[in-house]
C-alpha cells in the first residue's frame, strides 16, 4: 500500500504537533553549528501488534535525506515487549522534532490494533466490525478504524478508516432514522428503496418491539432482500444476551429466514464474545466500539543510539544500537 496515502497534517510537518522542547533543541543546534548523524532506534513498552508504521514512514520520507537509512518492522507485526520496532539514522536535525509524532502515531495505533486482536481471537472466526469512531475525537477516528482493521477487524464504520485499509466501510441505519419513521419496517423499506444495492440489507431491531418480533417484521417485509439484523439492546432493558440471540435465530428459522444473520453490537469486548461463544449463541459478527476506542496506548520510546559512530545511551541504556534482524529496510 502507497504511503502516500498517509500524507502527515501541515501541522505535524511544521512541527506545531512537537513537544516544545524538541524545537528548542533545534533552535539551539542550528544556531551552535550542531547536526551529527544519529542513530535513533523506537522500542515498545508492551507486547502487542504493531501499527501506526505506514504514517511513521510517510513522515520520514518527506523530512530526511534521501542517503539516510531507516529500517522498520511491518505494519500489523507482532512485536515483543522492549523490542526495536524503528530506527532512523540521519541527521539530527532532519528528524529531532518529530519525535512527538513518531512515538504518537505507533502508540495510538498499535494500542488499538492489539485491542482489536484481542477481540477477533476471543472470536475464532466470528468477524469483527470496529464501530468506535463515536468515542474519539474526529480528526482520529479514521486512524483508530484503520488500526482496528490491521489488528485483525474486517473493517470499520468510518469511510475514510476503511478505505486507509483497503475496505468498505460497514453500517446502515441508526436508532435515531428509525425513531424519526415511527416504525421499523417503514424504516427499513425506506432504506430499502433509497440505497444502493451494493450496501448489505442490515436493520436494527431492538428500537420498539421485542427483537424476536422485530427482527420477523422486517424478514416478512424484505425477504430475501434483508442481510441480517443487528442487535444492539439497551443496557437498561438487559442488554444483548446469548439467550435473546437464540431466540431471534430460532424464530428467524422457523418462519424460513435461515438466511438472515444475527449481528451483536453493545457494550461489546473480549469477555462477552467469549460469552456468547461458549454459550452456542449462533452469533454471525460483532460490532465493537469502546474496547478498542479505548484501548490503552502502547507506550514507545525513542532513545539515541549513536552519535557520529560514536555508540552513546542515558544512563541505564546499553550504548549502541540493539540488533533486531527483523527490521528491514524501509528507507
Amino acid at each position: 500500500m502507497s504511503e502516500q496515502i498517509f500524507e502527515p497534517a501541515p501541522e505535524v510537518l511544521d512541527g506545531d504537533t512537537a513537544d516544545v522542547y524538541l524545537l528548542r533543541t533545534r533552535q539551539v543546534m542550528e544556531a551552535e553549528g550542531l547536526n551529527p548523524i544519529a542513530v535513533m532506534e523506537v522500542f515498545s513498552a508492551h507486547a502487542g501488534v504493531l501499527c501506526g508504521m505506514r504514517e511513521a514512514i510517510a513522515l520520514l520520507r518527506q523530512t530526511i535525506p534521501q542517503d539516510a537509512e531507516v529500517r522498520a518492522l511491518e505494519e500489523g507485526s507482532s512485536i515483543a515487549e522492549n523490542e526495536v520496532v524503528l530506527r532512523i539514522k540521519a541527521p539530527y536535525l532532519s528528524y529531532a522534532i518529530y519525535e512527538t509524532a513518531l512515538l504518537g502515531f505507533l502508540a495510538s495505533e498499535t494500542g488499538w490494533a492489539t485491542a482489536a486482536t484481542e477481540c477477533v481471537e476471543a472470536a475464532e472466526g466470528i468477524p469483527i466490525i470496529s464501530f468506535g469512531a463515536r468515542h474519539l475525537h474526529p480528526l482520529v477516528a479514521s486512524r483508530m478504524d484503520y488500526a482496528a482493521i490491521i489488528g485483525g477487524c474486517t473493517t470499520g464504520s468510518t469511510p475514510m478508516g476503511a478505505r486507509l485499509a483497503g475496505k468498505e466501510p460497514s453500517g446502515t441505519m441508526p436508532h435515531a432514522m428509525i425513531l424519526c419513521f415511527g416504525d421499523t419496517v417503514e424504516a427499513a423499506l425506506a432504506f430499502d428503496r433509497q440505497v444502493e444495492r451494493d450496501v448489505p440489507r442490515v436493520v436494527l431491531v431492538d428500537t420498539f418491539l421485542d427483537e424476536p418480533t422485530e427482527a420477523l417484521r422486517v424478514a416478512d417485509a424484505l425477504g430475501d432482500t434483508l442481510s441480517a439484523v443487528r442487535l444492539d439492546t439497551a443496557k437498561e432493558m438487559g442488554g444483548v444476551t446469548p439467550v435473546l440471540v437464540r431466540e431471534t435465530r430460532d424464530r428467524l428459522d422457523r418462519a424460513g429466514f435461515d438466511g438472515v444473520q444475527v449481528f451483536v453490537s453493545g457494550g461489546v469486548n473480549p469477555d462477552r464474545i467469549r460469552l456468547f461463544r461458549e454459550s452456542g449463541a449462533p452469533v454471525d459478527a460483532f460490532g465493537v466500539g469502546s474496547y478498542i476506542a479505548a484501548a490503552r496506548p502502547n507506550d514507545f520510546t525513542g532513545d539515541l543510539k549513536e552519535v557520529n559512530g560514536r555508540p552513546v545511551a542515558k544512563r541505564g541504556r546499553l550504548p549502541g544500537v540493539a540488533e533486531n534482524p527483523r527490521l528491514q529496510r524501509v528507507i
